[in-house]
């Protein structure tokens, strides 16, 4: 896997040589109920519904900057920190903390491929209980537009043959089978290559060895820029972090289909 300069995917052994500087913060994007059976010493929690605005319908679009700047005071957010994310369900959650470190300009983050249930299959150590809190900050959030794409960049990229749209939902919701807005089916023009699918079972939810090699087969060039979506911005955010890790061009449209399926002036193709 040929990587971008300034992410990069760490295997757990990695990880494990890497905790004793005290310039890494790792982020476990989980339930609180999990992060209490469960993390990495020393990681901080954050529940996946700090990273979304929970408005209906398009619930997953990234919250307000006052509410992304809560949250990053309370994890004591400091932009010379590296940033280790993982999560327990193949990377859709650290791949949504992943985004939002972008969409504040944060230079570069890490992710812990295959995430708890890589680092436990590895022998090594998680305890349970509540963590001590960091100390607060006051980060001056700003949002970067650039891995931002709306309705009109998507409607633009519909048009031009140099843009992709990758659909990151199941082959049933693509094909208008499964119904979850008011309209069915996909994008025109877009492409399926479902989250699943990127993940390995047999390696703990690791990234699959080959990603390139599927994309590539289901139609998804590299070469080109990529927007990516899915029904609220979570498993995209795998797909998302997929293609920036490859050092693609890559943004997600954050309203996704629950923003695009139910409003009636977005073109639908439905099989």
């Amino acid at each position: 896997m040929t990587l971008s300069k300034r992410v990069s995917i760490l295997e757990p052994q990695d990880l494990q040589q890497m905790l004793e500087s005290n310039t890494v913060c790792l982020i476990q994007v989980t339930s609180n109920a999990v992060f209490s059976q469960a993390h990495i010493q020393g990681a901080i929690g954050v529940e996946p519904q700090e990273l979304v605005c929970g408005i209906p319908p398009a619930t997953g679009r990234l919250p307000d900057r006052d509410h992304l700047q809560m949250l990053f005071a309370r994890i004591g957010y400091r932009p010379d920190l590296n940033y280790v994310l993982y999560d327990d369900e193949g990377g859709g959650w650290a791949g949504r903390f992943a985004w939002t470190l972008d969409v504040i300009g944060h230079d570069g983050w890490q992710y812990l491929n295959g995430g708890l249930h890589a680092w436990h299959a590895a022998g090594l150590p998680l305890v349970g209980g509540t963590a001590a809190a960091p100390a607060l900050t006051q980060p001056n959030i700003r949002i970067d537009s650039a891995p931002i794409a709306e309705i009109p960049d998507v409607l633009a990229a519909i048009e031009d043959p140099e843009q992709q749209i990758w659909d990151a939902r199941s082959a049933q919701e693509y094909n208008g089978l499964r119904q979850s807005s008011a309209r069915a089916g996909h994008i025109p023009g877009a492409v399926n290559l479902d989250w699943l699918d990127i993940q390995d079972p047999s390696r703990q939810l690791r990234l699959i060895e080959n990603p390139a090699t599927l994309m590539a087969e289901r139609g998804i060039d590299p070469s080109k820029a990529v927007i990516t979506h899915c029904q609220t911005h979570h498993r995209s955010a795998l797909t998302y972090m997929l293609g920036r890790l490859l050092g693609m061009d890559i943004r997600a449209y954050h309203g996704s289909w629950s923003e695009w399926g139910n409003r009636q002036d977005t073109p639908v193709e439905c099989p």
